[in-house]
């Protein structure tokens, strides 16, 4: 299958790796999904890059293909239908702000309703990216909801429908799994060999990769942050506990609970851990909160393993990367 370019850490390279999650696409072209498909990760472990990717492989098999990064206000269209191009830059370029980002994301549900009722498509695809936090978590179900009506409820017939969301926030997985009306599917970083070809496409010179793997446990954005710092660690972890906001006195709050996690995640697993805690570690999107069964069917590409202590992975808990352990280690240090 062709793979597509796509810009990462200021560069253009060829997708790489994921060839496990690729073959799921290629499953769900040739049957369609039978629920709409939400993909949950750490932030930064590749969802973004992977939807486009998939794309281009629905396209290979005959779908009229619409993707929407909603939060970045930027779309593919993989169609002849030049009306749908249309509607979309109109969309990302008529209003700013939070106001477009709704408005796309609820445009390209009435897209794929019009491609079936008016255009009469018979194989359609449609990639939602990072929609949830912008038309808010309470309304996340709903929204999964309008997903599904559209392949159980068309305007019109149709051969296959391929319906994917994909989302970094946390919250959204629990509000989305009290409903029947998706398939919940964890994506993590990349496995190892997959990110030593990306760590590969880094020019000039870089620490060993078994370093950047302890530091990032194959999380790209996080290898893109090394690599843009001039691989000063220390830097990285400072941005993440400004930008996380984590040196206040929530840490100092739960410095003991936070203290045994560094340790070992599943100590906030079944031992009464307090539920503000775990909410404020899933909203800041530090932490995964119940691992998925580590089945392959259960996950896009492949799984983390089991347990992996040096990584932060445990069973049913994991940091979401190592250096967003150590940012919370270094801020309960600064807080005292």
């Amino acid at each position: 299958m062709r793979r597509i370019t796509v810009r990462f850490a200021e560069l253009n390279i060829e997708f790489v790796d994921r060839g496990v999650g690729l073959g799921q696409v290629v499953g769900w072209a040739e049957r369609g999904t039978l629920f709409p498909i939400v993909i949950f990760g750490p932030e930064g472990c590749g969802k973004t890059a992977f939807l486009k990717q998939a794309a281009a492989v629905l396209r290979e098999f005959g779908y009229d293909v619409v993707y929407v990064d909603v939060s970045h206000l930027d779309f593919v269209a993989h169609t002849d239908v030049a009306e749908v191009v249309k509607r979309l830059v109109d969309a990302v370029s008529e209003v700013s702000g939070t106001a477009a980002q709704v408005r796309l994301a609820y445009l390209v549900i009435n897209i794929v309703k019009d491609l079936i009722r008016s255009w009469g498509r018979r194989k359609i695809a449609v990639l939602v990216d990072e929609a949830f936090q912008v038309i808010g978590i309470e309304r996340a179900g709903l929204y999964v909801k309008s997903l599904l009506n559209l392949i159980e409820y068309p305007p019109g017939d149709y051969e296959r429908i391929v319906a994917i969301a994909a989302t970094s926030e946390g919250l959204s997985r629990e509000e989305i799994g009290r409903h029947l009306w998706a398939h919940l599917a964890p994506m993590w970083n990349m496995p190892k060999e997959g990110f030593r070809q990306l760590y590969e496409k880094l020019p000039g010179h870089k620490p060993p990769l078994e370093e950047v793997w302890r530091l990032t446990g194959g999380n790209p954005r996080m290898l893109a942050e090394l690599y843009g710092s001039g691989w000063r660690t220390e830097d990285v972890i400072k941005r993440l506990i400004d930008s996380k906001y984590l040196a206040t006195d929530t840490i100092r709050k739960w410095r003991n609970w936070l203290t045994e996690a560094i340790e070992d995640p599943d100590r906030l697993w079944g031992r009464d851990a307090p539920e503000d805690l775990l909410r404020w570690l899933v909203e800041k999107n530090l932490v995964i909160y119940n691992m998925h069964h580590r089945e392959p069917q259960f996950w896009i590409d492949e799984p983390p393993p089991e347990r992996d202590p040096e990584l932060g992975i445990g069973r049913h808990v994991a940091w979401q990367t190592p250096l967003h352990r150590e940012a919370v280690r270094r801020a309960l240090e600064e807080v005292g």
